[in-house]
């Protein structure tokens, strides 16, 4: 089978990136002689599309090889609509992806069982249609021993001796203003890793998609922006602990590579991340400072997954989609 791996709207942020490229090699990796990757989709068997945006066309308007497999990460720009207003173009794009959706696309990955749900229910796909295939954890993300790059990872990136980490977007559902006030509360220092936090004097803090951080102080959170996975894994591996405080996820995969770089984990009770870390730690309410400080300061060690996420495992499971189109 021919396949054609075709980079969606704004895949080349975040996860969406981070999939296609993973995917992509781990696939190869395989060594499948029934796969064999083409850049032009009307040279394939196969074409699929690995990212989604509902306010931006994500599709092409005819289908452009016999089957098409369409990667939807999250919908949470259609859940929270007050902080991702579409706008009247985007909502009509929003109707045009839901009815390209209908014509062209055979069958519908997604990372999670949360956004299968959400993915039915406000696409209107039938849930036999829809796949999940968890994200895997870079081999990069490891626990290390400790040796001399420690004081150089502390000078290069600012970092005092005990610090909490979070590491992603710092759009609504990500809950970042609690837990500024979270790590206030609990005395420790916050360390943001990501683009968009390193930018945020420059932004419209009066947008609405920002709105939500007018007003929060981020004069003692350090910001080093974007960073390569080498020293995010010592950055892990440093932090006293990872905190995930958000209200919604697609994934989580931050938590994972916390996790494999033995990280203790703070985890807020959202749908998504019960379902991907297991019954087996305790959650923190989002909604709530004062908890996710009690959870910063008593964070989940030793944490036992309920199951196994490997780039590999996803590969194969990618593949038994394709086989069922």
């Amino acid at each position: 089978m021919k396949v054609a791996m075709v980079s969606g709207a704004n895949s080349a942020l975040g996860a969406m990136g981070l999939h296609n490229n993973e995917l992509t090699k781990a696939i190869k990796a395989l060594n499948s002689k029934n796969i064999r990757f083409v850049d032009n989709p009307k040279d394939a068997d196969l074409t699929h599309y690995v990212g989604f945006h509902p306010f931006f066309i994500s599709l092409p308007f005819f289908k452009p090889s016999k089957k098409v497999v369409l990667t939807i990460h999250d919908l949470h720009r259609l859940i929270y609509p007050n902080h991702f207003p579409p706008g009247i173009k985007g909502s009509l794009k929003f109707l045009i992806n839901k009815f390209l959706i209908w014509k062209n696309v055979d069958r519908i990955i997604t990372i999670s069982e949360t956004s299968k749900k959400d993915i039915s229910r406000f696409l209107g796909v039938n849930p036999d249609k829809i796949f999940v295939t968890y994200l895997g954890i870079k081999k990069a993300f490891k626990k290390l021993a400790k040796e001399a790059w420690e004081t150089e990872i502390r000078k290069r990136y600012s970092l005092p001796n005990e610090y909490i980490l979070f590491q992603g977007d710092i759009y609504y559902n990500k809950n970042i203003p609690n837990l500024v006030k979270a790590c206030k509360l609990a005395k420790k220092t916050l360390v943001v890793v990501g683009k968009q936090a390193k930018e945020i004097e420059n932004m419209d803090l009066d947008h609405p998609e920002l709105v939500h951080l007018k007003g929060i102080d981020f004069s003692n959170v350090i910001r080093p922006g974007f960073v390569e996975d080498n020293d995010f894994n010592k950055i892990y591996n440093l932090a006293y602990c990872y905190v995930q405080p958000s209200f919604y996820e697609g994934f989580g995969l931050p938590l994972l590579e916390a996790y494999s770089s033995g990280t203790p984990l703070v985890v807020s009770k959202a749908q998504t991340l019960v379902e991907i870390m297991g019954l087996e730690i305790k959650y923190i309410n989002p909604n709530s400072p004062e908890d996710i400080a009690m959870g910063i300061l008593n964070p989940n060690k030793n944490v036992k997954l309920p199951r196994i996420y490997t780039w590999e495992k996803t590969a194969k499971e990618t593949l038994e989609v394709y086989a069922k189109v």
